[in-house]
C-alpha cells in the first residue's frame, strides 16, 4: 500500500493515551458483500446490513478493489448525477481522474482524496487515465457518501483536491501505529479536508501486535472498516478480519489491536476509521440522490431528466479532442433526454428502490 507513509514514525507527533470517558463497546460486526459497480469495478459494500441510523451522517461506503488489472481492463463510471450529499474518493493504489459539470476535476493517486459537494445538483465522471487503461496495474480505494443536513442540501456544488502530502500524520503513543487524518480533527490535530458535515476520516496502519487507542469525540458515532489484516476490536477483544465493519457504541475512545501474526501479503492491519455528528433528520435515498423526503427524490429525477442538474463543459466532451476545426460534430451539453432513470440508479451500487429512514 503506497498511501502516505514515513521512514521514521518516531519523529511524528503522538496522540494522547488518556481520555476522561471509557472505551466504546462493540455494537456490531458485519461482513461486506462483494459485487460490481459502474462499468465493472469490483467492490465491497462496507455498510451493507447496517441500519442507516447507526451510520448517520454517512450513507454509503464502497471499497473499490483491491484488484490487479490486466491491460485494457481498468474501468470507470459513466457520467451520472448526484444531489443532496458529498462524495469522498480516497485512492490507496492506482490513479483516477475526476471531472464534473461545475468545472472541478483532477487526477488522484496514492494517498490522495477527491472531495465533491454535490449540493443542489451536479454531473460527474470518474475514470482511470488512458495510460493506465493501456498498461493495467493495481487499483484500490474507497468511495464514501457523507449526508448533508436539509439546510445544506441545496448548496452550490464544490470540489476539493486533497493531496497525499497534505494529510496530517500522527503516531500512537507506543509508536506502533501510523495515523493519517484525511478530514476532521483528532486529539487537537486537523486534517486537510473541509467538510460541510462535522466528521473525522482516518486511515490507520497498525503493526503486528500493536494496539491503537484513539480518543474519539463523544458526540460522534464510530465506525471502523478493516481493509486488510486481522486483529481484535474493543476491550472485549472481538476478532475482525479484512472486509468487516465494526460499529461502536458510546464512549470516549476506540480500541483496536492487531494480531501478533499477519499474513505475508498483508503484513500490517489497515483500517478506514470514520465518525461524525449524527444529523438526525429523515433520509430518503434512491440511486444517486439522498434527500429528506420521497417527493424530493422524485423531484431530483425529474430535474435530471430536464437537464437542470448541470451541463458537461465542452472541454470534457469527446468532440473537444478533435483538432479538425472544420469538422462539425453534434454536441449534447446536458446529460438528460435519452438517459433514463434506470441507467443511473446503480452506478455506485446504490439502492434501486427508495430507502427511507
Amino acid at each position: 500500500m503506497p498511501a502516505v507513509t514515513v521512514s521514521d514514525i518516531t519523529v511524528l507527533a503522538r496522540i494522547s493515551d488518556a481520555t476522561p470517558l471509557g472505551a466504546r463497546r462493540v455494537k456490531s460486526i458485519t461482513t461486506a458483500p462483494q459485487g460490481f459497480e459502474g462499468e465493472g469495478f469490483p467492490v465491497r459494500r462496507a455498510f451493507a446490513g447496517v441500519d442507516l441510523a447507526e451510520l448517520d451522517p454517512f450513507i454509503h461506503l464502497d471499497e473499490m478493489g483491491e484488484v490487479e488489472y490486466a491491460p485494457g481492463e481498468p474501468k470507470g463510471t459513466p457520467w451520472h448525477p448526484h444531489r443532496g450529499f458529498e462524495t469522498v474518493t480516497y485512492i490507496i493504489d492506482g490513479i483516477f481522474d475526476h471531472k464534473d459539470s461545475n468545472g472541478g476535476g483532477g487526477t488522484i493517486t496514492d494517498g490522495g482524496t477527491q472531495w465533491m459537494t454535490a449540493g443542489g445538483g451536479i454531473l460527474h465522471i470518474e475514470t482511470p487515465p488512458e495510460h493506465l487503461v493501456l498498461s493495467g496495474g493495481l487499483f484500490h480505494g474507497f468511495q464514501l457518501w457523507v449526508n448533508l443536513p436539509a439546510a445544506k442540501k441545496w448548496l452550490p456544488p464544490a470540489y476539493q483536491d486533497v493531496r497525499a502530502g497534505d494529510v496530517a500524520l500522527l503516531s500512537s503513543p507506543d509508536g506502533g501505529s501510523l495515523i493519517r487524518i484525511i478530514a476532521g480533527e483528532l486529539d487537537g490535530h486537523v486534517g486537510p479536508g473541509r467538510t460541510q458535515t462535522p466528521i473525522t476520516l482516518i486511515h490507520a496502519t497498525i503493526a503486528p501486535g500493536g494496539e491503537l487507542r484513539l480518543p474519539w469525540r463523544a458526540d460522534y458515532n464510530a465506525l471502523v472498516y478493516t481493509m486488510s489484516g486481522h486483529g481484535f476490536v474493543g476491550e472485549e477483544q472481538r476478532p475482525v478480519s479484512a472486509g468487516q465493519l465494526t460499529v461502536f457504541g458510546e464512549g470516549g475512545s476506540i480500541v483496536v489491536r492487531a494480531a501478533n501474526a499477519q499474513e505475508s501479503r498483508s503484513p500490517q492491519m489497515e483500517l478506514f476509521i470514520l465518525g461524525g455528528q449524527p444529523i438526525k433528520e429523515p433520509v430518503a435515498w434512491m440511486g444517486p440522490f439522498v434527500m429528506n423526503t420521497k417527493r424530493e427524490v422524485m423531484q431530483a429525477f425529474e430535474d435530471f431528466q430536464k437537464g437542470l442538474l448541470g451541463s458537461i463543459p465542452a472541454i470534457y466532451k469527446e468532440d473537444a479532442k478533435s483538432t479538425d476545426s472544420d469538422k462539425k460534430l453534434p454536441r449534447t451539453d446536458k446529460l438528460s433526454g435519452d438517459v433514463k432513470a434506470a441507467d443511473i440508479l446503480d452506478v455506485h451500487n446504490a439502492p434501486t428502490g427508495l430507502q427511507e429512514s
